[in-house]
């Protein structure tokens, strides 16, 4: 018997890599053998984390700058896994949603996307390799107050399923939706709109998910080295919900 969802020979890229579940995604795809490239804006994290997994690199990486990115692709020429995580968040119905903090979320999570997925398409197809999107289930589901962030991530489900048609038979293109996730994000969250009542949301946050509890990044992370696994050879176009039951209710 061999081991499930290794990738020994493969070479992997996750944007947004130093933190939260891209942070957890390097570790679970640096433990299944692949050698990963760890995108971020944040080079000291990113050195940091770097030199706790054996064989991976450090591209700093700003998503939303169309020329670095394609210099980026440029130097890269062997490419199997593309794990497309850098994003931002918003609090804010449409009345309270200014147009600069709308584009700004439109430009990290839906043309970050888009710049960074066509910049190293060559080498995914040259690989047959795996794309995987975080969206959220904020692309899913109505959720109040979060205007432009559920217009992003529901535009990040509909990136995914354009691509795995388009390129259907060709590489293999999926996208994880997490619930409420313990990271940076969730926890900056709380700092800038609960920050003398985090306890408090916390519980909210934890209870508003049948589950009872927020979600862990490294589950999702092993959710995302099952979907770029051969076992998962026959998933493409597919969202995958990671929310505790939150979506289902």
């Amino acid at each position: 018997m061999t081991t499930p969802f290794r990738l020994e020979s493969r070479r992997a890229l996750v944007t947004g890599g130093a933190s939260g579940i891209g942070e957890a995604t390097c570790h679970a795809l640096t433990a299944a053998g692949a050698a990963v490239i760890i995108a971020d804006i944040d080079r000291a994290r990113a050195e940091a984390l770097s030199r706790e997994l054996p064989g991976s690199s450090v591209l700093v990486l700003d998503v939303t700058n169309e020329q670095d990115v394609s210099a980026a692709a440029a130097g890269i020429a062997q490419l199997d896994i593309l794990v497309n995580n850098a994003g931002i968040g918003l609090v804010g119905g449409i009345e309270e949603t200014a147009t600069d903090d709308f584009r700004r979320l439109m430009q990290v999570n839906v043309e970050g996307v888009f710049f960074v997925t066509k910049a190293f398409l060559p080498q995914i197809l040259a690989s047959s390799g795996s794309i995987v999107n975080v969206a959220s289930v904020a692309g899913q589901v109505g959720i109040k107050r979060r205007f432009a962030y559920c217009t992003t991530k529901g535009a990040a489900i509909a990136i995914t399923r354009q691509l795995a048609v388009e390129y259907a038979g060709r590489i293999r293109v999926n996208c994880v939706c997490p619930g409420t996730v313990d990271t940076p994000f969730v926890e900056a969250y709380l700092e800038k709109f609960h920050k003398h009542e985090k306890d408090k949301v916390r519980l909210e946050l934890a209870a508003r998910q049948p589950i009872g509890r927020i979600g862990r990044p490294d589950e999702v992370a092993h959710a995302i080295l099952y979907i770029c696994s051969a076992e998962a050879g026959f998933m493409t176009g597919s969202a995958v919900t990671i929310d505790g039951g939150w979506t289902a209710m």
